[in-house]
């Protein structure tokens, strides 16, 4: 059956714009996959911590040499990896921190980006090892740095995302981009209609690429 993975990384919980919308698209999966199933793994709930010398030692330690010590300080990039490799499909709930992605989502691909288990080495380079699947990012952005803003340059979110999950063999990736959040607690914005508006076209979009998924 098909399997959803469900990252979320804002810290702002119920206010979270991007927290919202990849809600929206969970539901909409769910709608389109009726016997489907949804992991969830929330960032800010992980005990995420940044590697360091004894896990890159542990990590570059062939598997049946790794000591108990090693083998627990792997046992969360193993549950996060183990993840991945289930999954058929993932929706991320990206803030964007500084103009590129959260913290919290960058230890997360620190944990999963490893040599031998995500990706291998070839002769002519790196060989994403989790093909097949496909990966949808819902990012909220304080500004808007889409085509014509004149901002496109200070945008580091989707082309890091873009190339760090073609590392891993994970190519086909769509973007949904909800722009000019930081409008809204001034209330120019109507925090409904803003919200309205994107749930409609992330529901949009799951149903075409589904829809043209089944005809394909």
């Amino acid at each position: 059956m098909p399997t959803l993975l469900h990252i979320d990384a804002s810290p702002l919980a119920g206010a979270s714009i991007s927290r919202r919308l990849s809600h929206e698209f969970e539901e909409s999966w769910k709608k389109a996959n009726p016997e489907g199933v949804v992991v969830r793994r929330d960032l800010t709930a992980s005990a995420l911590t940044a590697i360091d010398a004894d896990w890159i030692g542990a990590a570059y330690t062939p598997p049946a040499s790794r000591t108990d010590e090693q083998r627990g300080r792997l046992a969360l990039s193993e549950a996060l990896i183990a993840e991945l490799r289930q999954a058929d499909e993932i929706v991320v709930g990206v803030p964007m921190h500084n103009l590129t992605i959260a913290a919290n989502l960058r230890l997360w691909i620190d944990l999963v980006v490893r040599a031998g288990e995500t990706f291998s080495y070839g002769e002519n380079g790196p060989v994403g090892l989790l093909t097949g699947k496909k990966a949808t990012f819902v990012v909220a952005a304080g500004g808007s740095y889409g085509p014509g803003s004149g901002m496109e340059s200070f945008n580091f979110v989707e082309p890091y995302l873009r190339t760090i999950f073609g590392l891993i063999g994970i190519t086909d990736t769509r973007f949904h981009v909800a722009d000019g959040v930081a409008l809204l607690p001034s209330k120019n914005i109507d925090r409904d209609a803003f919200l309205h508006t994107h749930i409609e076209l992330i529901h949009a979009s799951l149903s075409r690429h589904t829809n043209g998924a089944a005809a394909g």
